[in-house]
């Protein structure tokens, strides 16, 4: 069974009260719920972490490594600036989603640069919580797809 860690960084565990106006109004509950359904229906294992603290996603990114698939990460503020993070997911063979609710490059100025993306399998931003959903049909298809290849 395959399995799938969903971190989430830096304030998003106030979504659903944090400018819905941009993050929408799903509670973090609500995208892990919705995860955790899509997730049973394809047979995945998938756990959820969220943090407030650099340190501890970067411990989360390296834990990974021989426990976990694939990563599905929201790092939030930390996108612009965590070079720690970006080492830790450069570090690890675990493939990483990159996930954003709003659209980044559409936002303020400071927004546009993730210093993730350059080692991140892709990035999915701008669909709310649907950007969840959209990051783990990938997931699903990239690791079914490595599945079918290992059988050959």
């Amino acid at each position: 069974m395959s399995k799938i860690l969903v971190l989430n960084g830096p304030n998003l565990n106030l979504l659903g009260k944090r400018e819905p106006e941009i993050y929408g109004a799903a509670t973090l509950a609500d995208i892990n719920e919705a995860l955790r359904e899509r997730a049973a229906k394809a047979g995945a294992a998938i756990e959820f972490f969220q943090s407030n603290h650099e340190g501890a996603l970067v411990d989360a990114v390296q834990n990974a490594e021989g426990s976990a698939d694939f990563i599905l990460l929201n790092a939030a503020a930390f996108t612009h600036y965590s070079i720690a993070l970006r080492d830790a997911i450069a570090a690890v063979s675990v493939p990483v989603i990159e996930i954003h609710l709003s659209n980044i490059h559409r936002r303020e100025e400071f927004r546009h640069t993730s210093v993730i993306a350059p080692v991140v399998m892709g990035q999915v931003a701008g669909f709310g919580a649907e950007s969840y959903l959209g990051a783990l049909e990938i997931a699903l298809m990239k690791l079914d797809a490595k599945e079918k290849g290992a059988r050959r």
